[in-house]
């Protein structure tokens, strides 16, 4: 009976935790929003079909990798300097501003200017390529912000925000296609329409918790890329390892075979929702804590349970893949349902080190936080060259097993070395 007896109180504790609380909320709304998304997605990906699909989803990753590249680290800096000190919140403000308008707009118009001049280069072109580049300063800015507002704990208004952004996207999408007017070019507008509103909103429930006005601080800005820069590396490399392969399957295989593994990335993604809002909550969570005993143990415990339960979760979603798949975007789609299924062991790995990483960027982000990725996303480039010819986008699926696999393995590994 004794374990009865734990179990009601670890229950009794979980449910107690604001942290728990604030978890099941944003997953909550999470699961709506993907319900929205995934009729809209749908509806979309029929109209669209796999060479548009494949379009919209490379111009999407262009853009994302843009943000990426132009945050600085800055996205980490921000949630953990104003988690230690909110009194630092109008200077992070100004701050965020300047990087977004002067970075994001440099790296748009460098972009430009480099596919201008090497077309060959430019995944898509003409006003595709410009609206994903816009995507980077209006992206980069919505981010920065986000992680402000994490920062400060501000979970409710970040959960409401992010509902009402994505409601008025799947409005304006559903728009679209009742005019029977879709194309990738007006998918992809649709979102920079919903960062703009975004950063409004952001922007205005950060100003209400301002004590002085926004300005721009030199001195934080140096301390916030001397922390920031490993956590930029870090984030680069990652992102790498889940985006570039898409670019590759697009640039060796053509938009069709794009638009497959596309949707399979996007299948993975989703599975990944639960990990995604734990990582978001626990950084500012663990940065917050004085007692490195007890930041171990709550990332050793949420690391054994997630990795738990996200084995179930993909084992039941790699048997039910292909029906699902057939029966939502239709027979044309079946060929992603192979590539999906090779992504779920990649997804268990992901998950797992989303809270490694997290807890490395809590202690200071030590170098292991870019190694990791950064040989990761080789290993991921390398394989996706070698065996893209071969076997077509299972070798994506492969690569990003064995990369993601390999994050994991160098993240315990250090963790053995440093802790024991």
């Amino acid at each position: 009976m004794a374990w009865r007896t734990h179990m009601a109180d670890w229950r009794r504790r979980l449910f107690a935790s604001d942290f728990a609380r604030n978890v099941f909320e944003t997953f909550g709304a999470r699961l709506f929003l993907l319900a929205l998304g995934l009729v809209t997605g749908v509806l979309i990906t029929r109209a669209l079909g796999p060479e548009g699909r494949g379009l919209y989803a490379t111009a999407a990753a262009i853009g994302a990798i843009g943000v990426q590249f132009g945050n600085l680290g800055l996205h980490a800096s921000n949630t953990y300097y104003v988690a230690q000190n909110r009194g630092l919140l109008p200077q992070l403000l100004g701050n965020t501003l300047v990087v977004s308008i002067g970075f994001g707009g440099t790296a748009l118009a460098l972009a430009w200017l480099v596919f201008q001049g090497w077309p060959a280069l430019a995944p898509v072109h003409g006003w595709l390529l410009l609206l994903a580049l816009m995507w980077i300063p209006l992206g980069l800015a919505y981010l920065l912000l986000q992680n402000l507002l994490l920062g400060i704990q501000a979970v409710r208004a970040y959960n409401t925000i992010e509902l009402s952004t994505r409601i008025m996207a799947v409005g304006l999408l559903a728009w679209i296609i009742w005019r029977q007017a879709v194309t990738p070019e007006r998918v992809v507008g649709v979102s920079l329409v919903a960062f703009a509103v975004g950063i409004l909103l952001v922007g205005g429930r950060l100003q209400a918790q301002l004590t002085a006005a926004p300005s721009w601080s030199w001195p934080l800005f140096q301390q916030g890329l001397h922390y920031g820069f490993k956590a930029y590396l870090a984030a680069f490399f990652a992102y790498l390892v889940l985006r570039v392969d898409l670019l590759m399957v697009k640039q060796m295989l053509g938009a069709e075979q794009a638009g497959y593994y596309s949707l399979a990335a996007n299948m993975a993604d989703l599975m990944g929702l639960l990990p995604t809002s734990i990582g978001a909550l626990l950084f500012p969570k663990l940065a917050a804590m004085s007692d490195l005993a007890e930041r171990w143990r709550t990332v050793r415990q949420l690391a054994l349970g997630l990795g738990g339960l996200m084995s179930g979760v993909v084992l039941v979603a790699g048997f039910f893949a292909q029906p699902v798949i057939d029966f939502l975007y239709g027979a044309s789609f079946l060929p992603a349902a192979p590539a999906f299924v090779w992504l779920t062991p990649a997804i268990v790995a992901l998950a797992v080190n989303t809270i490694f990483m997290n807890y490395f960027a809590a202690s200071g982000m030590p170098w292991i936080a870019v190694y990791a990725p950064a040989l990761a996303a080789g290993v991921n480039v390398a394989l996706n060259w070698w065996l893209l010819p071969q076997l077509g986008i299972r070798a994506a699926s492969l690569s990003s097993v064995v990369a993601y696999s390999l994050m994991l393995l160098c993240s315990v590994g250090y963790l053995y070395w440093t802790r024991r």
